[in-house]
């Protein structure tokens, strides 16, 4: 495997690292985890493209009158590449079903994908090409969002999916062009200066979450169109005094960007989710569930139930608690840790069909939602953030305490989903919007990705006529 030979700072290394990376660097489980992962990537964002959220952008798109080539995934709709990559990012992050990589807390894949399937559009990309530049693009959002440490980037306001996806888009995206040396640096600091993305979504319920990944790869793009052309950029824009670390952190440790740089490839360290919810919340929804299945508990029987949660992600799912307790749109439950045990509870699952608003007013999940007191646990955040632990504890009716933990949640790489697991959530996702015939077509062209000469043909398969 090549290794990265550091000449100059931080931003100038990461950019030689994406220039330099070939896809014989690359070892067999990054290849297999591409590829299934851009699995994950089309069953997400054929089902998102159904949601209101998405069906806004197209609605804004259509109404500008630039037509183009790039699809829209599920849709018969093309258009610019840039605008292509912003809906199917924004699709793709609508349903709270895209990969997470824990110890960046953050996003990668959503950004990473729609980028490259976008840049299909602008040079040719074959199957080795595009799985190359994803990978390039996951390591670059990773390094980044780990150097900001999660819960302190958290704590200012920011949302890492959209402040290190630009960097990720603007990587992908220049590799794909062919950028090199100075060029290259130039994308990143561009990107840097688009690098946005506030949580305030959380106070209201907004999709503005939703809009961020698909805005980071809009960004990016540009980022790297503009220094093809030699737009002058700074090339300490991660690691400078009013760079991307110390502007959006207190607390960054740099040397975390470039650590086991050609070595680990972090697209291997990236989770799935089962559950249609926020990540923080995949770990208790586990431990919930265990206790349905093996004690055959009953939401009836239920006296109170404690779930255990990392302070990082306590504000984003269990405060303020009665906000929690009484969600009133989509976007609230996706972020309510009370609703996501209560349906547990209930239904012995947190699928797409729960995570309703209809189903958030049902008088047994509200009784059942003020049953849930959510805490924090010092034992749980000392593993934080390379481990994401989680517990959940129901007292019942008849005076039994049940206890569940869990160590790695259900998709993360150590508790992976199988292959045949991945195909399952891919057909159960994409059965709404194309046929039998359409899913088996586009397994087979993911699973053979490497091998297609050129990815356009995966981008017709995700659209529908």
């Amino acid at each position: 495997m090549a290794q990265t030979t550091r000449n100059g700072g931080i931003t100038q290394t990461l950019a030689q690292f994406v220039s330099d990376l070939t896809y014989e660097d690359l070892p067999p489980e990054a290849l297999d985890r591409a590829k299934y992962l851009c699995l994950d990537f089309a069953a997400v964002t054929l089902n998102g493209s159904t949601t209101d959220s998405a069906k806004a952008v197209v609605k804004a798109i259509k109404r500008l009158e630039r037509p183009g080539s790039s699809v829209i995934i599920g849709t018969a709709e093309r258009t610019l590449p840039e605008d292509a990559a912003l809906a199917n990012g924004i699709a793709f992050h609508s349903i709270e079903l895209d990969d997470v990589n824990n110890e960046a807390s953050l996003h990668p894949g959503v950004v990473a994908y729609p980028t490259a399937l976008a840049m299909a559009d602008v040079v040719p990309v074959d199957g080795k090409s595009f799985i190359t530049a994803v990978t390039a693009g996951y390591d670059v959002i990773v390094r980044l969002g780990r150097a900001l440490r999660p819960a302190e980037h958290y704590g200012r306001g920011f949302h890492p999916t959209a402040t290190c996806g630009a960097f990720g888009a603007a990587a992908v995206s220049a590799r794909l062009l062919g950028l090199k040396g100075d060029a290259m640096t130039y994308a990143l600091g561009i990107a840097g200066s688009q690098a946005a993305g506030s949580m305030e979504f959380l106070a209201q319920g907004a999709w503005t979450k939703r809009f961020h990944p698909g805005w980071a790869s809009h960004s990016g793009m540009w980022a790297a169109f503009l220094a093809r052309e030699e737009f002058v950029a700074p090339s300490t824009i991660i690691e400078g005094n009013n760079g991307f670390l110390h502007g959006y952190s207190g607390d960054p440790d740099p040397d975390l960007v470039l650590r086991d740089l050609g070595e680990i490839f972090h697209i291997t360290r990236t989770s799935v989710k089962p559950h249609a919810c926020c990540r923080y919340n995949q770990g208790p929804i586990d431990c919930v569930l265990d206790l349905v299945r093996r004690h055959d508990l009953l939401a009836e029987n239920v006296e109170e139930a404690r779930v255990g949660v990392l302070s990082a992600g306590y504000n984003l799912v269990a405060a303020p608690e009665e906000e929690k307790r009484n969600p009133t749109s989509v976007v609230d439950i996706q972020f309510s840790l009370p609703f996501a045990t209560a349906i547990a509870l209930l239904y012995g699952r947190a699928s797409l069909e729960e995570y309703t608003a209809e189903v958030a007013q049902r008088p047994e999940v509200r009784e059942l939602m003020g049953k849930v007191q959510c805490v924090t646990d010092p034992a749980l955040d000392a593993q934080f953030p390379q481990q994401w632990p989680a517990w959940a504890e129901v007292r019942t009716r008849d005076g039994r305490t049940l206890r569940s933990e869990i160590q790695y949640p259900k998709g993360d790489p150590e508790n992976a989903l199988t292959w045949d697991e991945m195909k399952d959530k891919f057909m159960n996702l994409s059965a709404p919007v194309i046929s039998r015939e359409r899913q088996r077509q586009i397994i087979a062209a993911v699973e053979s990705l490497q091998d297609m000469r050129d990815v356009r043909e995966l981008a017709d398969l995700l659209a529908v006529e």
